[in-house]
């Protein structure tokens, strides 16, 4: 490995940091249970302490410890009324109800766990440069490079330098296998095939940057500057095999759905566009956001709501219900949404931030309220990427870092680390 490599490893024993406010990151309210004894034994009435007895022989199983001439003149009926606004009227249970525990917060680190040094990660709002693979590799775009950095060993080596003047505008990898897409400012795409270093696939088609990226099994779908998006199968060499125009700037967001049916992209005309695969063509679109729509994610628990966000004149992330065709939420963050993605361990999801606060916020999907803030980025947060396990997070801002953060609870369902063995990349 070259020892000049532009991304390296900062010690985080050497950096300062500036404790946060002390704000914890969730509060959950106590439930406080009504003592009905002892608002019982408060009741005054006329017959108070036949009530008393009564309650304490039918909840807590007791005898009343009183002589038991008080219960003789009482007529029997006047015992069943008594009896029947205990057990019935009030339907309380002799038997003690099951308390569970209460489940501590849970605790989000708000430092990053690794940073990275990536020295000319470019602050461009259009680009799309850092993408995890589910094998544990991180691809960053860096200038003319395309660098990966391996999650097992922490070691960097250089996959690709294009020609001067052309530029890395996209990476994204294959959810399959171990193939990486490159998208460039010419409007060419290469498909790499990483384990043997070579280019396995490369296309032209598009008139200009191509700055969006996203993989469906086998096809891949190319968003660029031209304002056209096209799909194509990676297994044919063959041109496009659908393309997609409606957009009427660029293209700088793509994502499939996870039945794989629909793809959303987002463009610099504020529109959010859906795509149908089987269809070929539009399905719907929405023009509620006021600004350049980047920030796309569907989520995996919902397949038919997909979340975007907008940016500096609109700063609000946007929820729609692909069934409905409806807005079935929105949000004003405060400031430019640079990135969604919903987390695939829980209801949550993490957005990332520039103008003008350059933050990464953790929301509960259930209410959308805040579970915590991130900070340290001193630039915009403008790229997102997840790790194979889901529990972690790495973004990429034009302040030429890239932070690692902890942000998901763990999956049960998962191996320790989220990855195929069978596949692992080895960069050494």
């Amino acid at each position: 490995m070259n020892d000049q490599t532009p991304i390296k490893e900062v010690d985080l024993n050497k950096q300062s940091w500036t404790s946060p406010k002390d704000k914890s990151d969730r509060f959950i309210p106590r439930n406080v249970q009504s003592n009905l004894y002892q608002l019982f034994m408060s009741e005054e009435n006329s017959q108070g302490t036949l009530y008393n007895n009564l309650l304490q022989s039918s909840i807590l199983g007791k005898s009343p410890a009183v002589n038991q001439k008080l219960f003789n003149y009482k007529t029997e009926n006047k015992q069943n009324e008594m009896n029947k606004i205990i057990n019935n009227g009030l339907k309380y249970s002799a038997t003690p109800t099951k308390v569970e525990p209460e489940k501590p917060p849970r605790k989000i680190n708000k430092r990053p766990y690794k940073i990275l040094e990536a020295e000319n990660l470019q602050d461009d709002f259009y680009l799309n440069l850092l993408d995890w693979s589910p094998f544990n590799a991180l691809a960053v775009g860096l200038e003319n490079s395309v660098l990966i950095w391996s999650g097992h060993t922490s070691k960097v080596s250089r996959l690709c330098t294009l020609e001067d003047p052309d530029m890395v505008c996209s990476v994204a990898w294959s959810q399959r296998n171990q193939h990486l897409s490159v998208g460039n400012s010419m409007g060419e795409v290469e498909v790499w095939d990483v384990v043997k270093q070579k280019v396995i696939r490369k296309w032209n088609g598009h008139q200009g940057r191509i700055g969006s990226l996203a993989w469906n099994n086998y096809l891949l779908a190319t968003g660029s500057r031209d304002r056209n998006i096209l799909v194509r199968d990676v297994r044919s060499p063959n041109e496009s095999i659908q393309k997609y125009v409606g957009h009427k700037q660029e293209i700088c967001g793509l994502k499939w759905s996870f039945d794989e049916q629909l793809l959303a992209s987002g463009g610099n005309d504020n529109k959010l566009y859906i795509w149908s695969l089987k269809n070929q063509g539009e399905f719907t679109h929405f023009s509620q956001h006021q600004a350049a729509v980047k920030a796309i994610g569907w989520s995996p628990h919902q397949h038919n709501i997909v979340a975007s966000g907008g940016g500096t004149a609109d700063r609000c992330i946007r929820f729609f219900n692909t069934q409905t065709l409806e807005q079935v939420d929105c949000i004003d963050t405060g400031s430019q949404v640079c990135n969604l993605m919903f987390s695939k361990n829980s209801n949550e999801l993490v957005s990332t931030h520039g103008y003008s606060l350059n933050q990464i916020i953790v929301w509960n999907y259930n209410n959308m309220s805040k579970v915590t803030t991130l900070t340290g980025h001193t630039q915009r947060v403008l790229y997102l990427s997840g790790s194979p396990c889901g529990q972690n997070i790495v973004t990429g801002a034009g302040d030429e870092t890239l932070r690692f953060w902890n942000v998901f609870p763990q999956s049960a369902s998962k191996n320790d680390h989220g990855i195929t063995r069978a596949e692992t990349i080895d960069l050494r």
